[in-house]
């Protein structure tokens, strides 16, 4: 068994030492043709992707188990009821309850206590 196990080490040493001698060949052609990773990394997308609305008829609030309006202009989830935002980050919702944004309210709480 160790025999067995030496021959194809061996074996695959001297496939290994072929491939080597070949490799200077393979650089010469990719040496003309060079194109630096680094220019498609600088690319940015300033457009996030769209999100999908057809998501809104399966996503609900993990906290009230309502259903969620979808708001364009802060590109969030709103969950009314609770008052809470929940952010589309990439076109995926983040349902994590401890990244939603509390939304402010408009209504006026009185100042004075009722008599």
């Amino acid at each position: 068994m160790l025999k067995n196990v030496l021959s194809r080490l061996a074996s695959q040493t001297v496939r290994l030492r072929r491939h080597a001698n070949r490799a200077p060949s393979v650089q010469t052609l990719t040496a003309c043709g060079r194109v630096s990773v680094r220019s498609f990394a600088e690319v940015k997308d300033d457009v996030p992707p769209p999100f999908d609305p057809s998501l809104l008829e399966v996503l609900v609030c993990p906290l009230s188990k309502k259903p969620l309006r979808y708001d364009a202009d802060t590109n969030e989830l709103i969950n009314e009821e609770l008052g809470i935002a929940y952010p589309i980050v990439d076109g995926i919702p983040n349902m994590i309850p401890q990244d939603a944004r509390l939304l402010q309210t408009d209504a006026q709480t009185p100042s004075s206590p009722a008599q």
